[in-house]
C-alpha cells in the first residue's frame, strides 16, 4: 500500500517534531513545515531526526501567508504526491493584558495560529475530497477552553480552531475525511522552561497528574486520530492536559 503523506505545520518545533516522528513510525511519509527564520538550525534538526531513525522532509514557509502556502503546496505535491493528512500545529504567543496588547501582536497571533489553519486546510481539502480520504488535526490549547490572563489573542485564536474543526467536520464527514482538535495542557518544552522556576512549580502543583505533559503525549494522540481506524471520530476535541481542565 502506498504510504500516505502527512504535512505538519509548526513541524520543526518541539511539539511538531514529536508529532512528525510519531507519524513517521506510523508509516507515513512526513513533511514538516517550519518558518523561514528556522533555516539556520535545520541541519541540526535534520541530523537529530536521522539519529532517531526518522526520515522527515522539511520545507520552510510562512504559513500565515495564503499565497506562500499555495506555492509551497504546489511544489510539494508535485514532488511527493497528494497530501492526505494535515496537522495544524503552528503557533506563537505575544502575551499582554488587553489594555497593553498592541494591534500588531493581536494580528500576528491570529495570523499564525488561526489563519494558517484556514490557509492549509482550504488548499488541501479538494484533494482529500477527490481521494475519498483525509485526516485533519488542529492543535489547540487548554487556554482556548478556559482562557488565560494576558492571552486574549492566543485564547481567542485557539478557541477559534475548534470552532473551525466542528464546522469543517460537518462539511466533509460523508467523504471519508475526519477533522478533530487536540488541546494540550502545559507541555515540557522550551516555552515552559522560560517561565521562572517558582511559577513553574506552582503550575505543576495545579495539575492533577502532578507533572507537565511530554510532547510524545500529544504526538500519540495525533497518531491515533490520523489512523485509518479512527474514521468514526470527527468534530471531537481531545483534551490532553493531565486533568488541569475537565469538561
Amino acid at each position: 500500500m502506498t504510504r500516505r503523506i502527512a504535512l505538519v505545520s509548526g513541524g520543526t518545533g518541539a511539539l511538531g517534531t514529536a508529532i512528525c516522528r510519531a507519524l513517521h513510525h506510523q508509516g507515513r511519509a512526513v513533511i514538516a513545515l517550519g518558518h523561514p527564520t528556522d533555516a539556520p538550525r535545520m541541519d541540526a534538526w535534520q541530523q537529530a531526526n536521522l539519529q532517531a531513525e526518522c526520515e522527515i522532509r522539511h520545507h520552510l514557509v510562512d504559513v500565515a501567508n495564503y499565497e506562500a502556502c499555495s506555492d509551497a503546496l504546489r511544489v510539494l505535491q508535485v514532488d511527493v504526491g497528494p497530501i492526505e493528512i494535515l496537522v495544524n500545529a503552528a503557533g506563537i504567543t505575544r502575551d499582554a493584558s488587553l489594555r497593553k496588547l498592541r494591534p500588531e501582536d493581536w494580528r500576528a497571533v491570529m495570523a499564525t495560529n488561526l489563519d494558517s489553519v484556514y490557509n492549509l486546510s482550504q488548499l488541501l481539502i479538494d484533494g482529500m475530497l477527490d481521494n475519498g480520504f483525509g485526516r485533519i488535526v488542529n492543535i489547540s490549547s487548554v487556554n482556548g477552553r478556559k482562557g488565560q490572563f494576558g492571552q486574549t489573542n492566543y485564547s481567542a485564536a485557539k478557541a477559534g480552531m475548534h470552532g473551525f474543526t466542528m464546522a469543517l467536520a460537518q462539511e466533509v464527514a460523508r467523504k471519508g475525511i475526519t477533522v478533530n482538535t487536540v488541546s494540550p495542557g502545559y507541555i515540557d518544552s522550551p516555552m515552559i522552561r522560560q517561565v521562572p522556576e517558582a511559577i513553574r512549580d506552582r503550575i505543576r502543583e495545579s495539575i492533577p497528574a502532578g507533572r507537565f505533559g511530554q510532547p510524545e503525549d500529544i504526538a500519540r494522540t495525533v497518531a491515533f486520530l490520523t489512523a485509518e481506524e479512527a474514521g468514526y471520530v470527527t468534530g471531537a476535541e481531545l483534551a490532553v492536559n493531565g486533568g488541569l481542565h475537565m469538561h
